[in-house]
């Protein structure tokens, strides 16, 4: 019996104890909250409001309350914890377990059995990092733990009480099965032993046990240990999967090509090929097939034919039809399948070239179909900088190749004879070649302080100024430069010549070419990118600061650079170089190149806001899944899919995808495939969901005390000192909020008593909002403040964590200690380390905590200044004479790092960089052990996201590493729930007093000036 037919999503059903009642999350109004509903069906009653989402884990034992997770309160190191909702309405309140995200509690109400924290990555097959953890089973009266026994780092979740026994899903025999501990005893039970499809969630009803496994539902006796599959059909409209027509967003045009005259533009839509009139007509579907993916339109030279690549037959194939889609005149079967990007047809018509998942550069001659491989990149770098570009006769590509020094140069490739030329040396790193339409010369952008970008890994790259210069190359010996020096002179009269209409013939001498490049007058700044322009120009684009990036031109004759166009994202040129598709935002515009005093939006196509496509969901959902396991085939950073069957396991999930109806489900498809490779990062989001309202809810950035049914504000949250990007509610100067004040109204409507408080602030995020506050309950003798609310806490109960912590380390160490936090090793962590590392580095040492470090780069920067040395000093003519050191910026003393399960990626390699350069000791919990980089998986056809890894990481002895197992300790400091919930840090204390007890050894005292030198001497004076 279907119960609800919201279009937001609802999940996580529990049963009342009496089975009257089903408590689960729904997502209303934009909002995911808990919700009840009559077992038998009915309206679902609203109980939380918070916009954080909350998690329904089931109920106490006498029915009366629905037990949530939330993270609504959370900072790191306690992300979630539980709490209670009465079935009657009213305010949650968090039960005493500071740290959970899902678990039951005791039929007993005496014990919780949860889990203590939450996967980045739930469908990791064989993970054996910090995220593997035990059931925790705490006594709630003495807060008492009991961990059920994990033998080898397996991975226990989804925990439920039947009886005096949790039953859970555990990982310890590679695939997940139903186990049972008794705590009173401490047996251990594997209670099923399959061998198929992992136990996916488990729910205990009066006698049984109901599993989740291999796409069905099943009843599991724990008396006999059978396992009876449940015959379930559900009867429903599922509009989700119905045909429909979906509008063409300017936003979601991939890869754009212009026809050869500039009238109509190709663009990727929703794995279909569309066209969009300059002006006059109408936007055209030329593929119009959900069942296949067609991606990355070429236009023919001569205009009639349209290339592009589509997967109809499972694999992608170069697929050559009329401009209209009307007809398919060729099907060219490349060797190596794969993924394939940026086409690009030759302007003679013969050739096309692309490249593919390996960074390799294909050319496939249309006549006869034949296709190879002409050129491999150096480096499987993400920015795919090597593309293949055709010189104006047709014979030659361009491209830019990664050298061994990480720096790019450019080439030219003959197609006719294969001769290669390097037209720059790796002393400048080249990119972004373009041919002269003339043929004389080859345009390119070239840096010579590229640097540390080459780093484009390494936090040291971060803030590193860069710039580049246009240059040319002559390519024939026999033409001059066209930058000369000019003089003005009388000439003698020369005869008008005709213009020369014959074809363009590039030719190229290879000897001393790297004298014939020449650097044209425009300053070095940072341009990012070349585009063809008629014949003795050329377009460039120039990042500037808080302005975006402008579109210039630059006129040999004319020696001279204009602005062409300001706010310009991405730019394609015609074959015949007079017209310029362009998206600026989210409009995309067709310009002639010889256009001038032109704005963003000028020649915008109108065409799109008018043009749908028709989608069949059921039929994109099969090529998604098809899609899905060549990602991982094909994108993955080793080539044996971590010695997985992959062609079996296609074979396991595909009749799954028949029964699909919602895009949830083949999400869960999909990132049970991902999973199947047992690798980190392997996520899977996104996708066509239905568009739900949102109804932002406001929050004050407080916490409050229930005082007989009434809210009276117990914390306020100030965003403490030196961040403007931070907004506090309540601790603006004026505004007169102050602990311990009773809310008592909210835009002018009174609080009832024992009602929810979030209630009272929908729609208010962001909005002018009226508090009526007071001393005691009650409107009489009330004050009104306005405010605006805010959508989301999270930062501000960071910031106050962060502080509370740098308040509680120099407590403990009397002033001798910093203490760091570092959120990621991204931009933020970066601000962090910056901010917080120098303004302490008047202290003996440093505690560096990376807890709930959320990755990014790699981190090489923070340690590089962390394990700097002290190597002498410069004196300081002050009084007291205290030194600079040298160098100035550093922290001398001992320095130790704090590490838990949920630091992982760039926070794994952080603690392994500073284990490995012994710059001092790891205390806390294991970390994640997800150390892959993720880079370029494309997108599927309806804008979904699955990751496959493309990068691994192995260590100085050649062993693959951290992948799967994290980085363990120096000294295990577990933050049990009886410690932490008395107030205490476990693992920053220990970090305290390990620094300290290192002073004595590690600590430095700086020297003190010497004597002033005597350096004057000269030879005595005979008297």
């Amino acid at each position: 019996m279907r119960l609800t037919s919201n279009e937001g999503e609802e999940r996580l059903p529990h049963f009342s104890p009496d089975g009257k009642y089903i408590a689960f999350t729904g997502e209303y109004d934009g909002n995911t909250d808990v919700y009840l509903i009559p077992s038998s069906g009915g309206e679902p009653q609203r109980l939380t409001w918070h916009p954080g989402d909350d998690l329904v884990t089931g109920w106490t034992p006498d029915g009366s309350k629905v037990i949530f997770t939330s993270s609504r309160e959370g900072h790191p190191t306690q992300e979630s914890r539980f709490y209670e909702v009465s079935i009657q309405d009213g305010m949650p309140q968090s039960l005493e377990i500071p740290r959970a995200v899902n678990g039951e509690i005791s039929p007993d109400g005496k014990h919780i059995a949860y889990q203590q924290i939450a996967f980045w990555d739930p469908e990791w097959r064989n993970h054996r990092g910090g995220q593997a953890k035990p059931i925790w089973i705490v006594d709630r009266n003495s807060l008492e733990l009991t961990m059920t026994p994990q033998l080898d780092g397996e991975r226990h979740t989804d925990p439920v009480w039947l009886g005096n026994k949790v039953y859970y899903i555990s990982e310890r025999d590679y695939l997940a099965n139903l186990w049972s501990f008794d705590p009173a005893t401490g047996t251990e039970q594997q209670e099923t032993f399959l061998k198929d499809f992992d136990i996916k969630t488990i729910d205990a009803g009066p006698d049984a046990i109901v599993i989740e496994q291999g796409g069905y539902i099943h009843l599991f006796n724990p008396q006999d240990k059978s396992l009876k599959q449940i015959p379930i059909e559900v009867n429903g409209d599922f509009h989700w999967a119905r045909e429909r027509w979906v509008d063409v967003s300017a936003n979601s045009l991939q890869n754009p090509y212009l026809s050869p005259t500039g009238q109509r533009a190709a663009f990727e839509f929703r794995g279909e090929i569309i066209t969009i009139p300059k002006e006059n007509g109408s936007g055209r579907n030329i593929t119009n097939s959900s069942s296949s993916a067609e991606r990355s339109p070429a236009w023919s030279p001569d205009g009639l034919q349209i290339a592009y690549f589509s997967d109809a037959s499972g694999e992608y194939e170069l697929v050559i039809a009329d401009q209209t889609g009307s007809k398919i005149s060729k099907k060219i079967v490349i060797p190596d399948p794969s993924f394939f990007f940026k086409p690009e047809w030759a302007p003679d018509g013969r050739h096309l070239a692309f490249t593919d998942t390996d960074y390799q550069i294909w050319i496939v001659n249309i006549d006869s179909g034949s296709a190879r491989v002409v050129e491999t990149d150096r480096f499987a770098h993400p920015n795919r900088s090597m593309n293949p570009v055709w010189s104006p006769d047709g014979k030659w590509i361009a491209y830019s190749k990664l050298m061994e020094n990480q720096f790019k140069s450019i080439f030219v490739f003959n197609v006719d004879t294969n001769e290669k030329i390097q037209i720059s040396d790796q002393l400048a790193d080249a990119i972004t070649p373009v041919w002269d339409e003339s043929g004389k010369y080859l345009y390119f952008l070239a840096s010579t302080d590229y640097g540390l970008n080459s780093g484009w890994l390494d936090m040291s790259s971060y803030d590193r100024p860069l710039t580049r210069s246009l240059y040319l190359a002559i390519l024939d010996a026999s033409d001059k430069s066209p930058l000369l020096p000019e003089s003005d002179e009388e000439k003698a009269k020369e005869e008008e010549k005709k213009e020369d209409k014959a074809a363009v013939t590039v030719k190229i001498d290879p000897a001393n070419l790297d004298r014939r490049i020449v650097a044209v007058d425009i300053p070095a700044r940072n341009y990012t990118g070349l585009a063809p322009a008629p014949s003795g120009s050329v377009f460039y684009m120039e990042s500037i600061p808080n302005e975006g990036t402008v579109l210039k031109k630059y006129d040999l004759k004319k020696r001279k650079a204009e602005e062409f166009l300001s706010r310009v994202n991405e730019v394609v040129v015609s074959k015949d170089r007079k017209s310029l598709l362009y998206r600026s935002g989210s409009t995309w515009a067709i310009l002639e190149t010889n256009a001038t005093g032109k704005k963003p939006g000028d020649g915008a196509l109108k065409a799109i806001s008018s043009m749908k496509v028709k989608v069949d969901p059921m039929a994109e959902w099969q090529q998604i899944y098809r899609e899905g396991w060549r990602y991982q085939r094909d994108f993955l950073y080793v080539d044996n899919v971590h010695g997985a069957p992959w062609d079996e396991i296609y074979d396991w999930y595909k009749p799954w995808v028949n029964h699909v109806r919602h895009r949830t489900d083949m999400n869960y498809i999909i990132d049970i495939i991902g999973g199947e490779v047992a690798v980190g990062h392997s996520y899977t989001r996104g996708g066509d969901f239905p568009e739900i309202d949102r109804v932002p809810i406001g929050l004050l950035g407080a916490d409050y005390e229930l005082i007989n049914g009434h809210y009276k504000i117990s914390k306020i949250y100030n965003g403490e000192s030196w961040n403007p990007s931070l907004t506090a509610p309540l601790a603006h100067p004026g505004n007169e909020a102050k602990v311990g004040d009773y809310i008592v109204a909210v835009n002018g409507k009174e609080i009832k008593p024992n009602t929810n408080l979030y209630s009272y602030f929908e729609g208010t995020a962001g909005k002018y909002t009226t508090l009526h506050l007071n001393n005691k309950p009650g409107m009489d003798g009330a004050r009104m403040i306005a405010t605006e609310p805010v959508g989301n806490e999270g930062s501000l109960r960071m910031m106050d964590w962060v502080e509370s912590n740098k308040r509680k380390v120099d407590e403990l160490s009397g002033g001798k200690l910093a203490y760091v936090y570092l959120p990621n090793t991204g931009q933020p962590g970066y601000t962090y380390f910056n901010r917080y590392y120098f303004a302490q580095q008047d202290k003996k040492g440093a505690v560096i905590d990376e807890r709930n470090n959320g990755g990014g780069s790699a981190a090489d920067y923070m340690v590089d200044i962390m394990s700097r040395e002290l190597m002498g000093y410069f004196n300081s003519r002050v009084k007291g004479n205290t030194p600079f050191t040298q160098p100035i910026s550093g922290i001398w003393g001992p320095k130790v790092m704090l590490i838990n399960g949920r630091a992982g990626s760039g926070g794994d390699l952080l603690p392994y960089l500073f284990n490995k350069m012994e710059i001092g000791p790891l205390i806390g919990t294991k970390t994640w052990g997800g150390l892959v980089g993720t880079w370029d998986t494309p997108p599927f056809i309806d804008g979904g996201r699955m990751v496959a890894p493309r990068g691994g990481f192995y260590d100085v002895d050649g062993e693959w590493a951290v992948e799967g197992v994290g980085i363990s300790p120096d000294i295990p400091v577990e933050q049990t729930p009886k410690e932490v919930a008395s107030g205490k840090d476990p693992q920053l204390e220990r970090a305290v007093q390990e620094a300290l007890s290192r002073l004595a050894t590690e600590g430095i005292e700086l020297k003190p000036e010497p004597a002033p030198p005597i350096r004057y001497f000269r030879p005595k004076k005979d008297n």
